[in-house]
């Protein structure tokens, strides 16, 4: 079952060298992104599987130990899932090994940055497209009955609030970032399945599909939810929450 959760922003620019100059201006929400993967190590779950856009059709699964690197970035910063490494024999050997999407290469970054338990870690990438109810469901099989799970779901909101914005100005995002923060702060599962997918698409809302993941995974649990953080900068809808 779900004991905890952390939602987090993905952009690659959390990570200071990627920013550069620019590094202080997303200090409080570094801030309250370790706040919230601190509420997922107070649980002490049995495992923690991050989950995150991804370029991909459907989901894709990333072991521990997968290697992230911020290269393309201009930076060089590599990451791992977790503090394992792959069990070789799980391996193709003759294949190159895959690398983690962007918003799973910031989730573990973070993870670096904490305190975190040494339980079991895997990635999921989700294709943006997912269907809602696909994205229910997947939640639903996360949380495994018998054991004590905790995620961390990385994603943005709209990247369309302001003429600068990588999507530029939509009149209807910040009403949509409005309500996944609603959602979001209050585990409001209900809105989190009911949130438009088209209409994320529009907006450029990549937290959209990691969102509903958490709302299947989230069923029948007593879980709360707090609002950490919730700001606009560079156009783009940042949230965090913590759900316990």
């Amino acid at each position: 079952m779900l004991v905890a959760a952390a939602v987090c922003p993905c952009p690659p620019l959390l990570v200071p060298e990627v920013a550069a100059g620019a590094a202080p201006e997303l200090d409080a929400a570094r801030a309250a992104c370790a706040d919230a993967l601190g509420v997922l190590a107070a649980a002490r779950p049995d495992r923690l599987v991050v989950v995150g856009p991804a370029d991909e059709t459907g989901r894709g699964q990333y072991p521990e130990g997968t290697p992230g690197s911020f290269r393309g970035f201009g930076v060089d910063v590599d990451v791992r899932l977790g503090r394992g490494r792959p069990d070789p024999a799980a391996l193709d050997a003759t294949a190159p090994e895959r690398e983690l999407p962007p918003s799973l290469a910031v989730a573990a970054w973070l993870l670096t940055r904490t305190d975190w338990v040494d339980a079991p870690v895997a990635g999921l990438g989700v294709g943006e497209l997912l269907e809602a109810e696909q994205c229910v469901r997947a939640g639903r099989e996360l949380a495994a009955p018998d054991q004590r799970v905790a995620l961390l779901v990385m994603g943005d909101a709209s990247a369309c609030r302001t003429l600068k914005a990588p999507g530029y100005l939509d009149e209807r995002a910040a009403g949509f970032d409005a309500e996944a923060a609603r959602a979001l702060g209050s585990a409001d599962i209900r809105a989190l399945k009911a949130l438009d997918s088209a209409l994320a698409h529009e907006l450029k809302a990549s937290g959209r599909a990691p969102w509903q993941i958490l709302a299947g995974a989230a069923e029948n649990t007593p879980l709360s939810g707090s609002l950490l953080y919730d700001e606009a900068p560079y156009g783009v809808g940042y949230l965090v929450a913590a759900w316990s």
